[in-house]
């Protein structure tokens, strides 16, 4: 039985990125994995669990973490709080899926009540036969990390981790000029793809299958323009600089976000935030996956389209099939078929194949090798007080960079790819 837990696991992984390897099948396959990564990962990580509109006053949320589930909502002076999904009299669910509250988070069972901070307020009928050594103050819900950034709401269930604004490191910074903390969502829709949600955020991180998978999305983000986009953060990226409408405008039809510098308005930022969300950001628009995994096969994937502050309400832009949103919607779910299509194909392969784990294309892959680097991090520590935060993407600064190939012969167009 491989010992996920130990640096020996991860052997192929460490090693600088010419002479690295992807992961074991097993890491897709295995129960043992998956229950594993749930407990040191998804139970210790900062995990999407939706947007920020979603988390409105009067509304609750029901989010599976790792392997708890969590409440999100706001209290009455509009903070966002987080509960595990557990009344503290005998544990019963408190809500199955999201719904509306009227200022008490009540459980179904013995009508216990608790405020929207998580304080214990009703006990009905509980004192008629009194105890001594009950207290109402030591029962509140059990609380749950929950912080926001951009659009983004997030989780964690652990104390130690570091906060989410260290969690992310740089990237805030390098997309203030967005503002995405004033995007809305205009479309959103949830799909059960038969694939381990390691293998889809592995897909949307490397370009190396874009032109024969996406022959369309190649006409816009081209294969000659894109470089990488890393920084000191729990993230993997690539850009698109810049976006082409040369052959088809489909990035280009909606109008753009106010304000964005030279570079932001002509370019694609693709952003995987370790471990489970995926960001393509547009100047006119944002495309975002939220990858909940399920089983060690079956990831449950929501996509989001947003827009700016503004176009929303302006430009003839509304949400039907008919209106101006219509053709970028239909491209992004035309590209996202073809990558369920991919992905299931690779997880069949994996799970039947047993075949070893393959070296990583350095010009093509390396966002693959720093995402597999922060799961073996966060597969081998008992808890991520100490984790490190990977920094740049300059040689010597991404883990294994002993031979890293500098910025400029990655980014240089792979001739004849």
């Amino acid at each position: 039985m491989t010992q996920w837990t130990d640096e020996s696991a991860w052997v192929g992984t460490r090693r600088p990125m010419r002479t690295a390897t992807g992961l074991d099948p097993a890491a897709y396959a295995s129960d043992e994995f998956y229950f594993v990564e749930q407990q040191r990962v998804f139970g210790q990580a900062w995990v999407c669990v939706g947007i920020a509109d979603e988390a409105i006053a009067g509304r609750m949320l029901v989010r599976q973490v790792g392997s708890k589930s969590v409440l999100l909502t706001r209290n009455e002076t509009g903070d966002l709080r987080g509960f595990v999904n557990s009344c503290r009299h005998r544990g019963t669910e408190l809500a199955e899926a999201d719904c509306d509250i009227a200022g008490t988070i009540r459980c179904p069972y013995h009508r216990w009540g608790y405020s929207l901070d998580g304080a214990l307020k009703a006990t009905p009928f509980f004192n008629e036969v009194p105890r001594d050594d009950f207290d109402k103050s030591d029962f509140g819900l059990l609380p749950v990390r929950v912080d926001t950034w951009g659009v983004l709401l997030f989780a964690c269930l652990a104390n130690d981790t570091p906060p989410l604004l260290d969690w992310l490191g740089d990237l805030p910074d390098r997309m203030a000029g967005y503002h995405l903390d004033t995007w809305s969502t205009v479309h959103q829709e949830s799909l059960d793809i038969q694939a381990n949600w390691k293998l889809i955020t592995e897909n949307f991180q490397e370009y190396y299958h874009l032109t024969w998978v996406h022959p369309e999305l190649a006409k816009v983000s081209r294969v000659a323009d894109h470089y990488r986009y890393q920084g000191r953060g729990m993230y993997c990226g690539q850009t698109t600089t810049p976006v082409s409408g040369d052959e088809r405008d489909d990035w280009l039809a909606l109008p753009e976000a106010p304000g964005l510098d030279a570079s932001d308005s002509v370019s694609g930022r693709f952003v995987a935030i370790f471990p489970n969300v995926i960001l393509s950001v547009l100047p006119n628009h944002v495309w975002m996956m939220r990858l909940d995994p399920l089983a060690p096969g079956m990831t449950r994937e929501t996509c989001t389209m947003l827009l700016p502050t503004g176009v929303q309400d302006g430009d003839g832009v509304q949400g039907g099939d008919g209106d101006a949103i219509a053709p970028t919607r239909r491209f992004w779910v035309d590209v996202n078929n073809e990558d369920i299509d991919i992905v299931q194909r690779g997880q069949r392969g994996l799970a039947r194949g047993g075949v070893p784990a393959g070296p990583l294309a350095p010009r093509f892959e390396e966002p693959l090798h720093r995402f597999h680097n922060m799961l073996a991090d966060c597969m081998t520590n008992d808890g991520l007080g100490a984790l490190r935060v990977p920094t740049g993407d300059q040689p010597g600064d991404t883990w294994g960079a002993g031979d890293n190939p500098a910025p400029a012969a990655i980014d240089r167009v792979a001739k004849g790819a």
